[in-house]
């Protein structure tokens, strides 16, 4: 009797496998392997140099780059933060007023096609010089950077070394190159492994007795994810995200109008001189990139829609939405699940449905999403 009620106790703590069908391991797989291995960005020449590395980890850090002389790109990407802040909307400078929008995470930056939550830069390193321009963040100008280079030896001399030349005499290409030096930094910004990667693996190599370790939980959510949820629609491929964007039902007021999201971006990427299509993309004419940014349309239907991010690390960016109104994955998790349909744009993609998930169906997508963090 002992003997079977050890048995037992065995039995009931063994790992154990869904059984997922062939379509659902191939969409299980096709979310991996991690971390991808990708080209370097030809429109950033310098992109996977090491002293260009080294020089943009030096300015990322480096408060001078601010007007006020009190910040840097680390105040609002935290490094110990998975490179975002935690707060709701991002607040740049002693009591400033806080913004309209979530400060996004840099981790896994350089697997972006469009940059930002409405995508007006369509390069890492145009991202990078936006906000030391911008008013309202670091608020420096091109002449004012330029000079805080000149003006001290060793930035002179770790430029050269980055750029394999003497400075050169016009401001606004030698901010741009700064810029490019910070994007090669970003670059190399990779989330970790996850138990998520380590199960997919397992599956993808039929090592099913590995696969089991992964938590039944996470299984289960695994299975919303991928199946009745069509959360894999959007959140696609090793980076659980297709780069695009999408309105889904988050309200886009904020305080004074309304925030246009990709609507807006595009008609700044458009007139924008740093975009894909201007004179400081290192990248032949035939970049297919810069054919992607000659060929966008602005349509109404972009008007409310914003990049849909990546899932990786979820557990450390909270809080969650453009507008950091869902606090916790669970709340995210809730919000498709009573999806208001009607918040939806009537013209645009009707991939979106109310998931109407029970507790413990909402729990296991919850255990799912945990499981692409580290």
């Amino acid at each position: 009797m002992l003997a079977a009620v050890c048995c037992a106790a065995v039995a009931q703590a063994a790992p154990e496998l869904l059984d997922f069908s062939p379509e659902e391991r191939a969409r299980i797989v096709s979310h991996g392997p991690w971390p991808p291995v990708a080209p370097p960005d030809g429109a950033n020449r310098v992109e996977g140099q090491p002293a260009a590395v080294a020089w943009g980890r030096e300015l990322f850090f480096d408060t001078r780059l601010s007007a006020s002389g009190q910040l840097s790109c680390a105040s609002c990407h935290v490094p110990a933060r998975a490179f975002q802040d935690g707060l709701t909307t991002a607040r740049v400078g002693p009591g400033a007023e806080p913004g309209r929008r979530n400060t996004p995470s840099l981790l896994d930056s350089a697997q972006h096609r469009w940059f930002g939550w409405d995508g007006a830069n369509d390069s890492l390193w145009a991202a990078s010089l936006a906000p030391l321009l911008a008013r309202d963040e670091m608020g420096q100008s091109a002449p004012a950077l330029a000079a805080r280079v000149r003006g001290d030896v060793q930035s002179v001399a770790r430029y050269r070394r980055a750029f394999g030349h003497l400075l050169p005499a016009d401001d606004e290409q030698l901010v741009v190159d700064m810029a490019k030096a910070l994007a090669a930094f970003q670059a190399t910004l990779t989330s970790p492994r996850t138990p998520f990667d380590t199960f997919r693996d397992a599956l993808a190599r039929g090592d099913l007795r590995a696969a089991a370790s992964y938590p039944i939980a996470a299984q289960r959510g695994l299975r919303i994810f991928v199946g009745h949820g069509r959360c894999s629609v959007c959140h696609a491929g090793p980076n659980f995200t297709n780069g695009e964007f999408a309105d889904i039902g988050v309200p886009f007021f904020v305080r004074g109008g309304v925030d246009p999201g990709r609507h807006g971006g595009l008609q700044q990427l458009q007139a924008s001189r740093m975009n894909r299509l201007g004179a400081h993309n290192d990248a032949s004419p035939q970049d297919p990139r810069a054919v992607t940014t000659r060929h966008v349309i602005i349509e109404p239907r972009h008007f409310g829609e914003f990049r849909v991010p990546g899932l990786r690390q979820l557990t450390h960016t909270a809080p969650y939405m453009h507008n950091g109104s869902l606090a916790t994955i669970e709340d995210v998790v809730q919000h498709y699940s009573a999806l208001n349909e009607e918040r939806l744009h009537a013209d645009g993609e009707r991939i979106l449905r109310p998931l109407n998930l029970a507790p413990e169906q909402a729990n296991d997508l919850a255990a799912f999403l945990r499981s692409l963090s580290q």
